[in-house]
C-alpha cells in the first residue's frame, strides 16, 4: 500500500471561501456562518446534513481562517479516551485561539460520551464543530444541543457538483478530454454527494483510455461508474421519512404528478413494505369517506404488488397512488377516531349504558342489563333514537360530515330520518 495516496476528494478541498460549492444559505457571501467567522466568531455547532455537502471542509476553513489548532476525530472509531486525551493536552496547544475539535458523525457516541465535551465546552477549552448525518434533535444529547447551533447543510445541486467536477478533472491532468455528457451526468447521479461525484472522476481518470493522444472520459464509462448512485436512502434514516412524509402529503394535496415522483424515488431504493403500508393508511385518512371503495381497491393494488414483487410491482402500485391522489379528499374519519382516542387518553370513558351491556346470561335481567334497549330493526328506516353513549358523554360529537359529494349526502339521508 503506497502511504503517499491521497484520494482526490482530499486533494481538491477548498482553501478559501470561495472554492466552496453550494450552502450559499450559509455560507455565500451574504451567508450566517461566513459573516459571523469573518467578524471573528465561531460558536459551537453542529453541522447536519447528508454525506459529501462539505461540512468537514467548511469546519477545516473555519479552523485556518481564525487561527485555531483543528483537532479531528470520528465516533465512529473514537471513544471517550480520545477526547480526554485532547482535553489533558490543550495546554500543550500553542495556538492563541484555542482549539476546534470537529467531532464527525457525532450520532454515534453514547450519552455519556457526549456529557464528557460539556465541561470544556462551557469554559472555552475547545469549540466544538459536531458533524451528523441525522437527525439532530433525536441522536444529540440535548445539554450539546442548548450549547450549539445547528446549522443545515443541503444536497448540492447537479450545476453546483458540475463546478467542482471541472476543478477535478484539471487537477487529475489538464488534458483529459470530457465527452458531451460526461460532467452532467455524474453531477445529476450522485445524489447531491460532491464526494462521491470526485470518486467517480478519480476512477475514470485511472482507466480513461488515450484516443488521439489524451485521456478520454465517455459517457458510457461514466455511466457504468455512477449508476443508481442518485439513490440517497437509509431505511432508518431521515430520507425515508422525509420521502414517506413527502409522498402522502404529495397525495393528500391531489398532486399526481409529485405523488408518482415519490413513488418512483422509494420504489428505486426497493422499499416495497413502506409504500405498500403508507397507501393503506393514505386511503383512509385522507380519502376516506368521500370515497369509501378507495381502501378496498388500494388493497387489491397493494397484494398484486407483494405478488408478484418488484419491478413490475410498480404498475399496480402507480395505479393505486394516481387513483388516490385524484380522488375527492376527507379526513373525517381520521378526525372522528382522533377526537375519541384524545378523550379516551384523558380518562373520559364512562360506564356502558345498562340497557346496552350484554343482556345473553342467566340472572343478566336481574342486574339490570339490556332491559330497555330497543332493536332497530323492529323500527321504520331500521332506526330509533336511543342513547348509545356512557352518560358522561352523552351528546359527544366525534363525526362531522365532509364537503365531499358521499357525505353529504349521507348527511342528508339522516337529517330526512330525523324530520319523521
Amino acid at each position: 500500500m503506497n502511504s503517499a495516496y491521497q484520494p482526490l476528494a482530499d486533494k481538491i478541498r477548498p482553501t478559501a471561501w470561495e472554492d466552496v460549492v453550494g450552502q450559499s444559505h450559509i455560507m455565500g457571501p451574504r451567508g450566517i456562518l461566513r459573516r459571523v467567522v469573518d467578524g471573528g466568531l465561531v460558536p459551537n455547532m453542529i453541522f447536519y446534513g447528508p454525506s459529501g455537502t462539505g461540512k468537514t471542509t467548511v469546519a477545516s476553513l473555519i479552523a485556518a481562517r481564525t487561527n485555531r489548532t483543528l483537532q479531528k476525530l470520528n465516533a465512529t472509531t473514537a471513544g471517550t479516551s480520545d477526547i480526554r486525551e485532547i482535553l489533558s493536552s490543550l495546554n500543550t496547544f500553542m495556538t492563541p485561539n484555542g482549539v476546534l475539535l470537529y467531532l464527525d458523525e457525532i450520532q454515534y457516541f453514547t450519552k455519556k460520551q457526549q456529557q464528557s465535551l460539556l465541561e470544556s465546552m462551557e469554559n472555552g477549552g475547545i469549540t466544538l464543530i459536531a458533524s451528523t448525518t441525522e437527525n439532530p434533535y433525536f441522536y444529540v444529547y440535548n445539554a450539546i444541543l442548548s450549547r450549539a447551533t445547528v446549522l443545515e447543510f443541503k444536497p448540492l445541486t447537479a450545476a453546483d457538483i458540475q463546478k467542482a467536477l471541472r476543478r477535478a478533472v484539471k487537477l487529475c491532468d489538464e488534458s483529459i478530454v470530457c465527452e458531451d455528457g460526461v460532467l452532467e451526468y455524474i453531477a445529476g447521479s450522485c445524489g447531491g454527494d460532491l464526494r462521491k461525484a470526485i470518486g467517480a472522476v478519480e476512477l475514470l481518470s485511472r482507466a480513461a483510455p488515450v484516443v488521439d493522444g489524451a485521456p478520454r472520459f465517455t459517457l458510457e464509462d461514466a455511466q457504468l461508474v455512477a449508476q443508481r448512485s442518485a439513490v440517497r436512502y437509509d431505511r432508518e434514516g431521515d430520507v425515508h421519512y422525509d420521502l414517506l412524509s413527502a409522498f402522502q402529503k404529495s397525495i393528500r394535496g391531489s398532486d399526481a404528478d409529485a405523488a408518482v415522483h415519490y413513488l418512483a424515488r422509494l420504489l428505486a431504493a426497493g422499499d416495497l413494505p413502506s409504500v405498500c403500508r403508507r397507501l393503506l393508511v393514505t386511503s383512509a385518512e385522507d380519502i376516506g369517506l368521500a370515497y369509501p371503495q378507495a381502501v378496498g381497491i388500494v388493497k387489491s393494488c397493494v397484494d398484486a404488488a407483494l405478488q408478484v414483487g418488484l419491478p413490475e410491482a410498480q404498475l399496480p402500485l402507480s395505479q393505486a397512488v394516481i387513483l388516490l391522489a385524484t380522488a375527492p379528499k376527507s379526513n373525517s374519519a381520521a378526525g372522528a377516531i382522533g377526537a375519541a382516542m384524545s378523550d379516551i387518553q384523558n380518562g373520559k370513558a364512562g360506564d356502558v349504558p345498562a340497557h346496552l351491556k350484554d343482556s345473553h346470561y342467566q340472572g343478566a335481567a336481574k342486574l339490570g342489563r339490556g332491559l330497555t334497549y330497543q332493536y332497530p330493526h323492529n323500527f321504520p328506516h331500521h332506526y330509533v333514537k336511543q342513547q348509545y353513549l356512557p352518560d358522561e358523554l352523552k351528546g359527544k360529537k366525534y363525526y362531522e360530515y365532509g364537503d365531499n359529494k358521499a357525505e353529504q349526502a349521507a348527511r342528508k339521508y339522516w337529517e330526512e330520518i330525523g324530520k319523521e
